[in-house]
């Protein structure tokens, strides 16, 4: 069997295959279903300080190709995430990369300091596509500047490997990424998701209720994996690739085009074992392929 172990700034993995932030809850709700112990990471839904409600439904409609969703963040806090969630994921030796979400760059420090004292909190993912609300609500990485400043902020108060995930909502993402990287990334994951909406055309009024929502799955693959080439081209930091990756051949592309790691999202909530069919099918590649480490794969596109 090939190697399929990677090591990203510091951070283990056993294999290369994540579940992505808001797919797959804290791990307790997919631990009956599927083996957390055969993932490369759990990525965990974004924690804000404070719990947070979320947005009113209809918040998740499905798609051609896709789902459209305006969930609003909807978490139980920082308090509660180290108090009962930690422990649980503390049963297994799968990495933990905590997703963090703020509205204010004294959030994000908060999330990060205080995170970064539990043991079982390997990594952080920065989620930039939050509103900021000291600047009028334009999401942090829709913008240099913003980017700047909260990674800058996170990257002051914590040691740990820091994952800053970009937004494909921009004019050009290899800019946000570069920003990303001067200001203390050490790994980048793109994308988030697509800005779309749905209209019901018997009662012409939008399917969802904030109108406009957050578009993932098969549609924007194409999308995601175009722009994990750039950033890959354009930056010499490891490349985490998320977008439509169901299966995988989803995820091979993913590496070809340069990314050392991948996130499986609205995959898990097609297949509870779309993750585990995916670390199984790379190894049945590289080993028909020849390729004994699957870092053999990154960034080998032909062009």
């Amino acid at each position: 069997m090939a190697d399929l172990s990677m090591e990203i700034a510091g951070l283990k993995l056993k294999n290369p295959v994540m579940v992505a932030s808001g797919t797959f809850g804290h791990g307790e709700e997919y631990s009956e279903l599927i083996d957390l112990r055969k993932l490369g990471a759990i990525v965990t839904k974004s924690i804000t300080v404070s719990p947070r409600e979320g947005n009113p439904p209809p918040r998740i409609v499905e798609t051609p190709a896709g789902m459209l969703n305006s969930i609003g963040l909807e978490n139980d806090g920082l308090k509660k995430f180290i108090e009962e969630h930690l422990p649980f994921l503390a049963k297994f030796k799968t990495p933990v990369i905590a997703n963090i979400a703020g509205e204010t760059q004294k959030e994000f420090e908060e999330l990060a300091s205080t995170l970064s004292k539990e043991r079982q909190v390997k990594a952080l993912e920065v989620n930039i596509s939050c509103p900021n609300v000291e600047h009028g609500g334009m999401q942090f990485g829709c913008s240099p500047v913003g980017t700047e400043e909260v990674v800058r902020a996170v990257r002051a108060a914590t040691d740990m490997p820091l994952i800053v995930k970009l937004s494909p909502n921009v004019t050009d993402i290899t800019e946000i990424a570069k920003k990303a990287k001067d200001s203390g990334a050490d790994v980048i994951s793109l994308i988030n998701t697509v800005m779309g909406m749905a209209i019901d055309a018997e009662t012409r009024r939008p399917r969802i209720n904030r109108i406009v929502a957050g578009l993932s799955g098969p549609a924007i693959k194409p999308i995601a994996l175009r722009m994990v080439w750039q950033v890959a081209q354009s930056i010499k930091l490891p490349v985490i690739g998320i977008g439509g990756i169901m299966n995988a051949r989803d995820a091979l592309e993913f590496f070809i085009a340069g990314a050392s790691a991948v996130q499986i999202g609205t995959a898990n909530f097609v297949d509870t074992q779309a993750s585990i069919k995916t670390i199984e099918g790379i190894n049945e590649y590289l080993d028909r392929k020849g390729i004994k480490d699957i870092k053999g794969l990154i960034g080998t596109l032909n062009k």
